[in-house]
Formats: C-alpha cells, sequence, structure tokens
C-alpha cells in the first residue's frame, strides 16, 4: 500500500482586526495553504508565518498618517520590534493623485521608512496582489533557515542600544545627541513626533539641528 502523499503544512497568517472588512481578508482566505485567522493585533496589520509583520497602507491610508502623524508612530514601533518588519503600499498612480499629497512628501516619508528606519517598502497594486506578497514573502522566508537570515544592519538586541541606532539616522544625530534625546523623551516615537522647538531644548541639539530633524520626517 502506498503512502498518502504529505502535504506541507499550512502558513499561519493572522488578520488583525481592523482590516477585517478589507478585500486583503478575503484574497488571503481564497488561496489554498493558509490558516488565516482575525485578531486583535498590537503591532502591524498581518502577522506572518510567526516571523514577518506587515503594515499595509493604500496612498490614502498614507497620506492621512503623514499629515497627522501616525505613520511615523507606527514606523517607529516597527522598528523596535525583534521581529521582522515590512509596509506594503498598495494602489496606482491615480490612487496617488487622488490621495492629494504632494509627490515629495510620499517620496520624503519612503525616505523616512528604509533609509532611516530599515523598514522595507513593498509595491503592490491591489489588494489581492497585496495577498499574494505576503504568500510569496512567508514561502520564500520558509526555505531559508531563520538562523541564516541576515540582520538588519548591526541593529542592538538591546532595547535603549536599539533607540539609540534608529535615531542615529536622524541627521546631525550622534551617539551623544541619540542618548539625549532617549533621555529627555523616553521613546524613539515621542521623538519622532515632537516639534522642532521642543526638540531644540534638548541639551546639545539646537534648532538647526532640530529642524533638520524635521524635515527628515515630513518635507
Amino acid at each position: 500500500m502506498n503512502e498518502e502523499k504529505k502535504t506541507a503544512p499550512k502558513i499561519p497568517v493572522v488578520v488583525g482586526d481592523r482590516e477585517a472588512g478589507a478585500e486583503v481578508l478575503h484574497a488571503l482566505r481564497a488561496i489554498d495553504g493558509l490558516a488565516v485567522e482575525v485578531r486583535r493585533l498590537r503591532l502591524g496589520d498581518y502577522y506572518i508565518n510567526g516571523n514577518l509583520l506587515i503594515e499595509r497602507k493604500t496612498f490614502g491610508d498614507l497620506a492621512s498618517s503623514i499629515k497627522d502623524g501616525r505613520l511615523f508612530q507606527q514606523a517607529s514601533r516597527l522598528a523596535s520590534s525583534p521581529t521582522r518588519s515590512a509596509v506594503i503600499l498598495e494602489g496606482t498612480a491615480d490612487d496617488l493623485i487622488r490621495s492629494r499629497m504632494r509627490r515629495e512628501a510620499i517620496q520624503g516619508a519612503l525616505i523616512t521608512l528604509t533609509i532611516v528606519l530599515g523598514i522595507p517598502v513593498l509595491r503592490s497594486k491591489d489588494p489581492f496582489e497585496s495577498a499574494r506578497l505576503m504568500l510569496y514573502a512567508a514561502r520564500q522566508m520558509r526555505t531559508i533557515p531563520r538562523r541564516s537570515y541576515p540582520r538588519r544592519g548591526k541593529h542592538p538586541r538591546e532595547k535603549r542600544k536599539l533607540q539609540l541606532h534608529i535615531l542615529q539616522g536622524f541627521p546631525g544625530v550622534g551617539p551623544g545627541r541619540a542618548a539625549r534625546l532617549i533621555e529627555s523623551f523616553g521613546s524613539v516615537e515621542a521623538v519622532m513626533t515632537a516639534t522642532a522647538a521642543q526638540l531644540s531644548e534638548v541639551q546639545g541639539i539646537g534648532m538647526k539641528t532640530a529642524q533638520a530633524i524635521r524635515m527628515s520626517l515630513i518635507p
């Protein structure tokens, strides 16, 4: 009697309850090989295979989150997490036009996400492609032994060292200034949402450096 062919275990995908009404959820449920559940997530919108956090943004979402500062709060928390993370930016050129956000502002936000915070940004044109991107990422990460994943640059594991590492990506911020910013504000998120005037009150920062930090976040 022939042994039954073993099937590969399903890839677990947790969808944050904020995305419960999104078309991406329906697209994920239609894909064979995924075990999809909906529940509250502390970080991100999707938790893939137990080792990847995804934050999904349409161009409209991105524009509004830049305006109200949510983008940089979310991004700083993702960058500080020990779990690998990425952002999926979903939409077309027409969606970008409808968002009424200047292209320079979008580019500035993407520079902060990718270069300053080290968070990869993946592009998709619609919810179905977003779902497929998540599947491809999960499959690819499953084929590579976890111990061989390259680390994000040289990010230290300790929380404080990681915070200092992130802040030193901002213009004019070296180890000493990064330490004083953390001591004054308590977190990377608080630094990123502070005004130039508030930043300039920190010893050794000054208005010039404070304005450069703010300009690196929002053009």
